[in-house]
């Protein structure tokens, strides 16, 4: 009896990265291994425009799932691995077909190996025939049950009727590495999701200020990461005291600018663990115009003080659509739990929307915030999040 016996791996962006595809294709088979490491019996086959996951006996559903999460994969099919020979894709594909349930079908061939002797339309003519005379299937080009793929490559040929997107993006780690700062909200997370799915390797930052917050902020913060080591099986978070700087900023500050300062000072800290942890950008979840801190003058006022590239993958994206992916990430309920950070509890009554830089840097010099700076980075605390409970890191 003829089965499914390998997964398909498409790669879809990364063919387009010319000189850099071999790269893209060695890191996107180190994660995909990586990412079924559960499951020991699975073997590999790594090609310049396939990936192939030997089943050997092994249920492919849970497989096909993880899969599904890992960045870099544009599509997955489960395929019957089988000799390139006519009359043999014809007995199997009507084996094939015969597990299937429905009552149409077309059959879709392609050639990459072109010296097989039938082109592609008599290879569907073949196989389609030898189906007629032996069930009660009916052919239907346009819509039907079941479209029966036949690929001829050099190595073998394979059979499937079903289809499944990947995550698409880049593969993990290929990009570099970047500081995000995650406040435990609902947009944070989805940013970083996002930035993995890019390819880019993400660590995370978070700002406390106890006794203002509670420690269960730093609990969610935790969790939310958790869950998105299901994407990055490995994230460092660190945890800055903000508690003495904050305080600073109210004292020193205008309460409608305290917030613009307050992002401006957590730009400075976040871009110097950056550096010091050899992050190549910050980043994140910043969405234009949706708080007062996050309208384009606010942003360029507060961007002012920092020289690493700051991404923002959410800055376009209405809440509606953030609300949909952190959701489909599972992030969504720890998100809302209802403990907020130090930006929501000290938020003013009337924040600038278009705060001015001379203004900003006035206030600024009214107090020596370099000190507080150095100090919230010196003593700052280190969490490992992982997947597997491992402590050493992957990427």
């Amino acid at each position: 009896m003829y089965t499914y016996d390998h997964i398909m791996v498409r790669f879809g962006e990364l063919s387009t990265k010319g000189k850099n595809k071999k790269d893209f294709i060695k890191q996107l088979a180190i994660n995909i291994k990586h990412a079924l490491k559960f499951e020991p019996r699975l073997n590999f086959l790594v090609m310049h425009d396939h990936i192939y996951v030997g089943l050997n006996g092994v249920d492919p559903n849970p497989i096909l799932e993880r899969l599904q999460d890992v960045s870099g994969i544009q599509s997955l099919s489960l395929v019957c691995k089988t000799e390139a020979e006519m009359e043999n894709l014809k007995k199997v594909s009507l084996e094939l077909i015969r597990q299937e349930s429905g009552h149409t079908f077309k059959v879709k061939a392609r050639r990459t190996d072109k010296s097989f002797p039938f082109v592609s339309d008599t290879i569907n003519r073949e196989v389609a025939t030898n189906i007629l005379r032996n069930t009660e299937w009916k052919v239907n080009v346009h819509e039907p049950d079941i479209l029966l793929s036949i690929e001829i490559r050099l190595e073998a040929a394979y059979i499937f009727t079903k289809t499944v997107l990947g995550a698409g993006g880049y593969p993990l780690g290929i990009a570099g590495k970047v500081m995000t700062m995650v406040s435990g909200g609902i947009d944070s997370p989805v940013a970083a999701y996002l930035l993995m799915r890019r390819g880019i390797t993400v660590q995370a930052i978070h700002f406390a200020s106890p006794p203002y917050t509670q420690e269960a902020v730093i609990e969610k913060i935790k969790d939310l990461l958790h869950v998105l080591t299901h994407y990055q099986s490995k994230i460092r978070l660190y945890v800055i005291p903000f508690t003495k700087l904050q305080e600073a900023i109210y004292k020193y500050s205008d309460e409608s600018y305290a917030i613009t300062i307050m992002r401006r000072m957590m730009y400075r800290i976040a871009e110097k663990m950056a550096r010091r942890h050899r992050c190549l950008a910050l980043a994140n979840g910043e969405s234009v115009g949706q708080v007062a801190s996050q309208t384009l003058n606010s942003m360029a006022v507060i961007n002012e003080v920092v020289r690493l590239p700051v991404l923002r993958p959410l800055a376009t994206t209405d809440k509606i659509e953030i609300i949909k992916t952190a959701r489909k990430i599972k992030t969504y309920e720890i998100s809302i739990r209802p403990f907020e950070d130090c930006c929501t509890i000290f938020t003013p009554v009337n924040p600038k929307t278009m705060p001015k830089l001379d203004e900003v840097l006035a206030i600024e010099a009214k107090f020596d915030y370099a000190t507080l700076v150095d100090e919230c980075v010196a003593e700052a605390e280190s969490y490992f999040l992982s997947s597997d409970d491992q402590n050493e890191d992957f990427f």
